[in-house]
């Protein structure tokens, strides 16, 4: 098994006019405990909830938001982040720099997959290639001067920088 980091996490977002189609089949009920599975209890209980159109399911009142999982993919990868964390990710989806000097925070409990380790915008492997797979971790984004403390390469149970050299490079730390 190969890991990969959060791209499913950034990849899943450029993919989510497909993601919302396939997700259609699900209740809004479904979408929501599959969203909030991506977080501690105490985190995902009070948490708001979008979809991948980034319509809201669930109003929250801790400042996290959770996005169930993303049908693209080939396992259950729902998330769920902070306040900073959907600063960063509309920046990301809109292709803009990430906000300055905003530490975003974010879990992935059920881990996930992704198309590509260094392209924060690959939606399928290359051909020949198969898709990377990773466990549960948790990530900081927006940090840049802790960057250079880990490796660029993702290192099994250890912390490693996912998208180096990209405004979209995030801390993956394995929690497992």
């Amino acid at each position: 098994m190969r890991i990969h980091s959060s791209s499913v996490f950034l990849a899943a977002i450029a993919v989510a006019c497909a993601s919302a189609a396939a997700a259609a089949d699900k209740s809004d009920k479904q979408l929501i405990e599959n969203a909030i599975s991506a977080a501690p209890k105490a985190v995902g209980k009070d948490a708001a909830v979008v979809n991948w159109e980034m319509k809201t399911l669930r109003k929250g009142t801790n400042g996290f938001t959770c996005i169930p999982d993303d049908p693209s993919t080939p396992t259950d990868d729902p998330m769920c982040t902070d306040k900073n964390g959907m600063e960063w990710m509309n920046a990301y989806m809109s292709k803009k720099e990430p906000p300055k000097g905003k530490v975003a925070f974010a879990y992935m409990l059920k881990g996930g997959s992704a198309a590509s380790n260094t392209d924060p915008f690959a939606t399928k492997p290359p051909e020949g290639a198969d898709w990377l797979h990773d466990g549960p971790h948790v990530m900081v984004m927006n940090a840049p001067d802790i960057m250079a403390l880990y490796p660029h390469e993702p290192v099994v149970n250890q912390p490693y920088v996912m998208f180096p050299d990209t405004p979209y490079a995030h801390l993956m730390i394995p929690v497992k």
